[in-house]
């Protein structure tokens, strides 16, 4: 059974950050605010559409269910699936959507917001594996297997001119870039920093593992990262308690005691603990000295990474 049967890809990661910069051995691609997803397209048998965990997505997103009407050959596809809004990609629709399980509201929303997705590698294609292959080699291939449509765009690519892509995100309130290896092969379920993210604002990846009431309209919610096998404290940071993702953590399993050692004040004492196997994002300007963030931003929950995949940074 080959890979396509399978059904089981686990997508490349991005392995670095740093700030923009020019190289003539990278590509350059605009950093989408959306959620990674790998898609199997069957021209004859239809679309299978899978997030970074494998959860099949189509359920949440059935307006990408004809993505297969694209593709000139069965091939397995590398993105994200976006949601524009004010024409530009938005995080905050995307992880509304795939926390959705009522279908007259997830057809309400695909309606009114649709989602598409955005190519932009090709794992497979009619039976062969293109993984071993240089990434322009794979480009040139994924742009000749995949018409564009409403629904199904490919990624665009700068050859040159890393900085000044960088630039113009920034004046048009866009997430970053991503510089690529221009000779980079692709390694299944691996981090690599052939791929490095140029963002305008850092993010990182949090166990959500309680929160402590503020006021009537505002709550911090206690954050974790796991350093090897233990959960540690990482802070806190400020969300609404008039939104979903709050409803969704206030719902939660409660538990009488926190998974990790958290140090005395901040409010911790009056800490409401749930059992730690929420994820969130969180954005923030940069790192402080001691590990923690300045101004950091809570931008969502996601269901498509797991608690122990939360890993303290280096």
């Amino acid at each position: 059974m080959d890979i396509f049967d399978e059904k089981d890809v686990k997508p490349m990661l991005i392995g670095a950050d740093a700030e923009a910069f020019d190289d003539p051995d990278f590509l350059y691609e605009l950093k989408l605010d959306g959620e990674r997803a790998i898609v199997y397209l069957d021209p004859k048998h239809g679309t299978e559409l899978r997030n970074k965990r494998n959860k099949r997505m189509l359920p949440i997103f059935p307006e990408l269910s004809e993505l297969h009407r694209q593709a000139k050959g069965r091939c397995i596809l590398d993105g994200e699936y976006i949601v524009l809004k004010d024409g530009k990609p938005n995080f905050s629709e995307v992880q509304r959507r795939s926390l959705m399980s009522n279908p007259f509201k997830i057809r309400l929303a695909a309606d009114k917001l649709p989602a598409s997705f955005v190519a932009f590698d090709i794992l497979y294609l009619d039976g062969a594996q293109l993984t071993g292959l240089p990434l322009t080699e794979r480009k040139d291939i994924l742009r000749g297997t995949v018409s564009e449509s409403g629904r199904m765009a490919v990624s665009r690519v700068v050859e040159r001119g890393g900085v000044e892509l960088y630039k113009l995100t920034e004046q048009a309130g866009l997430e970053g870039i991503v510089a690529k290896r221009r000779d980079s092969r692709y390694y299944l379920d691996k981090r690599t920093k052939d791929w490095i993210k140029c963002k305008n604002l850092l993010d990182d990846d949090f166990v959500v593992c309680g929160y402590i009431r503020k006021s009537d309209h505002m709550t911090s919610i206690v954050l974790g990262q796991y350093d090897g096998p233990a959960l540690v404290y990482k802070g806190h940071v400020t969300l609404g308690v008039s939104g979903e993702d709050f409803r969704r953590i206030e719902a939660h399993n409660t538990v009488a005691a926190p998974a990790m050692e958290v140090p005395a004040g901040h409010g911790n004492e009056q800490a409401e603990w749930i059992t730690p196997d929420l994820v969130c994002t969180v954005k923030f300007m940069e790192r402080t000295a001691n590990g923690g963030m300045r101004q950091p931003v809570f931008k969502g929950l996601r269901d498509d990474k797991a608690a122990h995949e939360c890993k303290v940074a280096r």
